[in-house]
């Protein structure tokens, strides 16, 4: 089978947003780069999601994922360890392990790498490089109506889905939105340029 799905997802949630504490490491030791209480919850919410194993839902269940290297790639790039630590929970559900061979800033070789791919792919990212450097790179000319230029900062609970039936099919897209937490929305983006 030569079909591919990538589900690209915002890492979960981190300090200075709407809810409230500072950034824990798993261990629960303070770290700006990290998830926030509710972030892990997100997590573990994802995993129950992407680990239930219906194949032919909205969410199926990844052979594959990635998340961002969760330490700079250079002296000049960002990092969190927040994707990565969304990616965890998901990954150790699967029995599998989290690919971050790529950081903020090698966008476009993630998404060289994941297009020769088959299955199902799911990437945790940072929300602006989704839509400003996975999406392009992805799409490359192909328009799609409804695919997010800006991704609404303080949402956290949006999957964007993106479907292909052979290598060199164009992509079909849906914005999801599960409503895992307390407060989540089936809204779309508000923000959304097309």
């Amino acid at each position: 089978m030569s079909s591919l799905t990538i589900m690209l997802a915002r890492h979960a949630e981190k300090a200075g947003g709407a809810f409230p504490g500072e950034g824990l490491t798993f261990e629960g030791t303070p770290d700006e780069k990290s998830l926030v209480i509710r972030g892990w919850q997100r997590a573990g919410a994802w995993a129950a999601l992407f680990g239930q194993g219906d194949a032919r839902g909205d969410y199926p269940p990844p052979n594959v994922i990635y998340a961002a290297k969760p330490k700079a790639v250079s002296e000049d790039a960002s990092f969190s360890h927040r994707p990565w630590e969304t990616a965890i929970p998901v990954a150790k559900r699967l029995h599998l392990e989290p690919n971050t061979s790529y950081g903020v800033s090698q966008e476009p070789d993630l998404v060289k790498e994941i297009v020769k791919l088959t299955g199902v792919v799911l990437v945790f990212w940072e929300h602006k490089a989704i839509v400003e450097e996975i999406v392009p790179a992805l799409l490359k000319k192909q328009v799609l109506p409804g695919v997010p230029k800006k991704w609404d900062g303080d949402r956290f609970d949006v999957v964007l889905r993106f479907d292909r039936a052979f290598p060199d099919a164009p992509w079909s897209f849906r914005q999801l939105s599960p409503r895992l937490l307390d407060g989540d929305t089936d809204l779309p983006f508000k923000k959304r340029q097309f």
